[in-house]
């Protein structure tokens, strides 16, 4: 496995914890758990855009990783 398929794979996993997030925070009652689930998901977006941004150096630094 290349490392840029390593980092997109990690990308789609940090976009699916997000979604997780996000779902549990739509689905609980708990005001609590609500901004603990919300404040999760936001931590995981930023961190998601990071590597997104890595993504896209990748591709313009080796064109053959490009999709």
């Amino acid at each position: 496995m290349t490392v840029a398929s390593q980092v997109k794979q990690c990308l789609a996993s940090l976009q699916s914890l997000e979604a997780g997030f996000n779902q549990l925070q739509t689905e609980t009652k708990d005001e609590e758990a609500h901004d603990v689930f919300r404040k999760a998901a936001l931590k995981i977006r930023t961190v998601a855009q990071d590597v997104e941004k890595r993504v896209y150096q990748l591709e313009i630094e080796e064109p053959q990783y490009k999709n």
